[in-house]
């Protein structure tokens, strides 16, 4: 396989499995449920290149220009880094022949990223601690992120590569 087609492959792959996680958020959305809005995850970069990392609730940060589109980008540039990841964990052989089980794994792994990370520089809290509902949130993020790796296995196996 080429460099170029390798990159390709994990490009697709990042960004369908992105697309299968936010059509799993959507329907949350639809059945009633909050859902991350990326404009924070916007805001929360671009206060990020300012040297600002912890915010006490990012929701009342200052606004940053054009934050919705940063948030969204890095949302799909996380799917993509997410991906390669997985590739470079998992092999090129996991390209020809996709299993379930690294992708899933994966999926669920990356969820340590939003709770140990994202969700404390918005103020959230280690795994969602500074929420009404910490268990409830991570479960949910647990099972967003375990759509995320069902997304990277299906997309793997759509280009399926002989």
């Amino acid at each position: 396989m080429t460099a170029t087609t390798f990159i390709t492959y994990i490009a697709l792959i990042g960004i369908g499995a992105t697309l299968v996680m936010d059509l799993w958020t959507l329907l949350l959305k639809r059945l009633g449920m909050a859902t991350l809005n990326y404009a924070m995850v916007g805001r929360w970069a671009g206060h990020l290149l300012q040297g600002r990392v912890y915010h006490p609730a990012i929701a009342k940060a200052a606004p940053v220009r054009h934050e919705l589109a940063w948030g969204w980008a890095l949302h799909y540039a996380t799917g993509l880094l997410f991906a390669a990841l997985l590739v470079g964990l998992a092999g090129e052989g996991w390209l020809r022949t996709p299993s379930l089980l690294p992708a899933l794994g994966f999926g669920l792994a990356s969820v340590l990223v939003p709770l140990c990370v994202v969700q404390p520089a918005f103020g959230a809290g280690l795994f969602a601690n500074n929420t009404p509902t910490p268990l409830r949130n991570c479960l949910r993020s647990l099972a967003t992120h375990g759509v995320f790796g069902l997304g990277l296995y299906l997309s793997a196996l759509g280009l399926s590569v002989s």
